[in-house]
């Protein structure tokens, strides 16, 4: 029984020590990427359909939200209404971008500028409070100095 036991628990340390070393990234412009996409400076999206998919309607109160470029797994677009809550899409209108499309143009692009620009736009245009202190701290080194 207590040879089971120390199976056991060297089997949990090993699998939890195997699993601490594992370490994916998935990163916007790669071939294994799914999400939003940003289309600046970037020619038209060929798109799965032109028409875009709502699965629910926002009230009419409410001013239309924004459409959203997306690139996803096969079969998402297709059965959309089981998907839309993973990508917090259900209430806007979306635009599935085709495959080929993501692969020949927005993902060489994206890669040849860099990600400055997805920098940006995870911080709304403004500066981040992060930003601005190390701005200061610079500034004030800049002053000591001189």
């Amino acid at each position: 029984m207590h040879r089971l036991l120390l199976a056991a628990a060297l089997f949990m340390t090993s699998a939890t020590a195997l699993a601490a070393d594992v370490n994916v990234s998935i990163r916007l412009g790669g071939p294994d990427f799914y999400g939003p996409l940003v289309l600046r400076d970037l020619p038209p999206p060929v798109l799965v359909d032109r028409r875009p998919i709502i699965v629910v309607q926002p009230p009419r109160a409410a001013a239309p939200p924004a459409p959203l470029y997306l690139r996803v797994p096969p079969g998402h677009a297709k059965h959309w209404s089981k998907h839309c809550r993973q990508y917090q899409a259900c209430n806007r209108p979306v635009y599935f971008v085709q495959d080929s499309w993501y692969r020949d143009v927005y993902a060489p692009a994206y890669r040849e500028r860099g990600d400055r620009h997805d920098r940006d736009d995870d911080h709304r245009g403004g500066k981040h409070k992060k930003d601005k202190k190390h701005k200061d701290k610079g500034e004030k080194k800049h002053k000591q100095e001189h």
